[in-house]
C-alpha cells in the first residue's frame, strides 16, 4: 500500500471517528462553589426568622439537563415533575437545613437559602450537595461562612 493511500485511509478513519462522536467534548461537571450573599430577618405567621442566602458561583458550569423535570424518578412530596437534580444545604456537621427539588435551571442556583429562628445562632459554616438522581452522582461544595 502506498504512503498516499495509507494517509488517505488514516484521514478517512479519523473523519469517521470525529463524525461518529460529533466532535463533542464533554467537560467534567465540577463541584459547586458556594458563596454567602447575605441574611435578612422576616416574619412567617407568628415566627420571627432569619434567612441566610447563598449563590453557586460556578452555576454556569452545570448543564441545563441536570435540572430538567424528571417524572420517571421518584417524586418530591406531591411534585411528580420535580427536577432530576436536588439540592440540599447542610451545616458543617452534616445536619440538613433545607432542600430544593424544583430548581429548573442552573441560573436558579443563586436562590439557595435556609432559615432559623431570629434569636438562634446560625451554624458557622454550611455546604451544599447537588444530587443528580439520574446518574446517582453527588457533587459536594466547599464550606461557606454564614456571615460576611
Amino acid at each position: 500500500m502506498s504512503k498516499a493511500r495509507k494517509f488517505t485511509l488514516f484521514f478517512v478513519m479519523c473523519l469517521v471517528v470525529l463524525i461518529s462522536t460529533k466532535g463533542v467534548a464533554v467537560a467534567p461537571i465540577p463541584n459547586p462553589v458556594i458563596v454567602f450573599i447575605g441574611s435578612e430577618n422576616y416574619q412567617s405567621g407568628a415566627k420571627h426568622l432569619t434567612r441566610y442566602s447563598f449563590d453557586v458561583f460556578n452555576k454556569t458550569d452545570f448543564p441545563a439537563e441536570m435540572f430538567m423535570p424528571a417524572p420517571k424518578l421518584p417524586p418530591c412530596g406531591k411534585n411528580t415533575n420535580s427536577a432530576r437534580t436536588w439540592v440540599d444545604i447542610y451545616d458543617q456537621n452534616g445536619k440538613r437545613l433545607n432542600g430544593f427539588c424544583a430548581i429548573k435551571k442552573p441560573d436558579e442556583l443563586n436562590q439557595l437559602w435556609f432559615a432559623i429562628d431570629e434569636d438562634q445562632l446560625p451554624p458557622s459554616w454550611i455546604y451544599i450537595e447537588l444530587t443528580d438522581r439520574e446518574t446517582n452522582t453527588k457533587y459536594k461544595s466547599n464550606l461557606a461562612e454564614t456571615s460576611n
